[in-house]
């Protein structure tokens, strides 16, 4: 599947290609480690000395996870946002993991009974 990586931004006049490289090397790293994800929305805003990137993930089975982050210099507020969602991703991948817990289940190698070969 195509990295579907999509960058909007408000009030920032010429979005530099450093950014946009940044923003690109960091999200899709998701795409492999998540084959679930869909799409991913980036939104990066400047109001007067606050940075904020806020990051909108969607995956199958209406998985969808927001983070924000407000911060005095765009690429930290990248890496800040880029590591909650990481978080959430990995929280929301370990639930629908976690419920199906082989412990519960009964094996039939533990019904059978070990026989002496050669006595």
């Amino acid at each position: 599947m195509a990295a579907d990586i999509n960058i909007t931004t408000r009030h920032i006049d010429n979005l530099s290609d450093t950014v946009k490289d940044h923003v690109h090397a960091k999200l899709n790293v998701f795409f492999q480690e998540y084959p679930r994800i869909e799409y991913i929305h980036v939104i990066l805003d400047v109001q007067k000395f606050r940075q904020i990137a806020e990051v909108v993930v969607q995956a199958k089975d209406h998985v969808r996870i927001e983070a924000k982050e407000v911060t005095d210099d765009m690429i930290k507020s990248i890496d800040s946002v880029v590591d909650k969602v990481d978080r959430q991703l990995r929280r929301s991948r370990e639930k629908t993991v976690d419920h199906k817990i082989s412990g519960h289940r009964t094996k039939l190698s533990d019904f059978e009974q070990p026989t002496e070969l050669g006595s």
